[in-house]
């Protein structure tokens, strides 16, 4: 084997790292802008922080914000609500805080608005804040398709219920589990309370 080959061989192979070793270490990009996004129309107004309000105790009803974003998701999405109160520990279901929204992926049409739906609330507005739906309505948590997004994450992620230890997909998953069937769309106490911006504009 001639130098000259091998120093290609090596100049290749660097170069692949350099390319693809990048790639992979690039952080991830938040959700792009999407026409007709209603926070668009809240720009003047200052957009929550961050947060993640765990559930601690069960209540009897649903909260204001879940009823408030039931009565949004008829008006704007396809598909029905499958519920809101189930107490459940650890679960913002618990505490009336998450819509549980029937979608199921096995039906084309379905996917298509569970894929407009996540992208409109993650989306970045017109003012370059990113998730600004979500976190304007008070959203800490996406789950649907075995893909998962928690408050403060750039984009939806695996779902732990979908993989094994060691990251790997697991090959049986009950489909709700999974929520194949549903997006599951959980809120803060704010967001529950409808003390958010989207929820109150004229704040």
């Amino acid at each position: 084997m001639s130098s000259s080959y091998v120093r290609r061989a090596a100049l290749g192979l660097a170069l692949f790292i350099t390319l693809f070793g990048a790639a992979a270490a690039a952080p991830a990009e938040p959700y792009g802008p999407v026409s007709g996004n209603p926070a668009d129309r809240l720009t003047r107004l200052p957009i929550e922080d961050y947060r993640y309000d765990k559930a601690t105790r069960c209540r009897k009803r649903p909260s204001a914000g879940a009823l408030a974003l039931t009565d949004w998701l008829e008006r704007h999405v396809r598909g029905v609500s499958w519920g809101i109160v189930r107490c459940e520990r650890g679960s913002l279901h618990a505490e009336g805080r998450a819509v549980d929204w029937h979608l199921d992926v096995s039906s084309p049409a379905d996917r298509r608005a569970a894929r407009r739906l996540v992208a409109l609330l993650l989306a970045t507005d017109r003012a370059g804040n990113p998730h600004a739906l979500a976190r304007r309505m008070g959203v800490q948590e996406l789950i649907w398709n075995c893909r998962s997004w928690w408050s403060g994450a750039e984009r939806m992620g695996r779902y732990s219920v979908c993989v094994d230890r060691r990251g790997r997909p697991r090959k049986r998953v009950n489909r709700t589990l999974a929520h194949r069937d549903h997006v599951h769309i959980g809120l803060t106490r704010a967001g529950a309370r409808k003390r958010t911006s989207f929820w109150r504009p004229r704040g």
